[in-house]
């Protein structure tokens, strides 16, 4: 009887101390647990401080300005305070008539959505090559804008007599001349020759089409629009592509902007010639 009651007692004595070792146990678990969470807190605000602070620094682009050859004059200032006439637009940016306020001069300006430019240091490449192509029928790049938003704008001159794709749909007497169909002609010809042929690196045109043949007041042809594709994204470049398909410039074997070529180029310049010789738009 005796032992039995000491039995018991040693095993309520086991029980008290098992369950006080279980409740130290939980007591310091939980202790430790409050202590990790209180220093993730303060990891995770360091972090995120570290990280607004590097928004800060990189996270918006600095204004800068580009100038070539006969645009050296051209400032951030002349781009940003020309008041603009909206004269065409498409997928992948906007046509401005502009007046530069300080120099009464008319630019055309070309705004790129910055959704469908390339980014980075591809984009400035493509940028420096095609700002030292010049030519006399090629339309000259004669200064890049970027703006701290992601603003995208090429600076071109601007040409009062329209394009090719107006003078043949006006019908106009001078469209029939031979004189002027051989002379925009060999203009088209010599300026394509020049992108294919004579560049140390050779530029593909790319969207060549009657539209994108701009005409002085002499009827000498300006190629434009030339390597455009080339600072846009894939996605972008191949809706240049459709619409091009659509109104019957690209080649039949051209299916990715990619691919662009020479050849290319030269079918769709025949598509031209066609218009020219029978006074119709495609």
């Amino acid at each position: 009887m005796k032992t039995t009651h000491m039995l018991k007692l040693l095993l309520s004595l086991a029980s008290l101390l098992f369950l006080f070792i279980l409740l130290l146990v939980i007591f310091f678990c939980r202790k430790r647990a409050a202590r990790n969470d209180q220093l993730g807190d303060i990891e995770g605000k360091e972090l995120q401080k570290r990280d607004g602070d590097g928004e800060e620094e990189g996270g918006s682009e600095m204004e800068d300005m580009i100038t070539f050859s006969d645009g050296e004059d051209l400032t951030i200032g002349d781009i940003l305070d020309a008041p603009g006439e909206v004269i065409g637009k498409s997928n992948y940016g906007t046509l401005y008539k502009a007046l530069l306020q300080r120099s009464s001069l008319v630019r055309l300006l070309r705004f790129l959505r910055p959704v469908c430019a390339l980014g980075g240091g591809e984009f400035s490449d493509v940028v420096q090559l095609l700002g030292c192509i010049r030519h006399p029928n090629l339309v000259p790049l004669l200064g890049f804008y970027a703006g701290p938003r992601g603003e995208k704008l090429l600076v071109h001159p601007f040409y009062w007599h329209g394009n090719l794709a107006q003078l043949i749909r006006d019908g106009s007497v001078e469209s029939h001349r031979w004189a002027v169909i051989y002379k925009i002609s060999i203009g088209m010809a010599r300026g394509l020759d020049h992108l294919h042929t004579v560049l140390q690196k050779p530029v593909v045109h790319g969207n060549l089409k009657s539209k994108n043949i701009l005409l002085d007041r002499n009827y000498e042809p300006y190629l434009s629009d030339f390597g455009i594709y080339l600072l846009l994204n894939p996605t972008a470049g191949q809706e240049i592509l459709e619409a091009s398909a659509a109104e019957g410039y690209k080649a039949p074997e051209l299916i990715k902007m990619r691919d662009a070529s020479p050849e290319t180029d030269i079918y769709s310049l025949g598509v031209i010639f066609l218009e020219l010789l029978s006074g119709r738009n495609r």
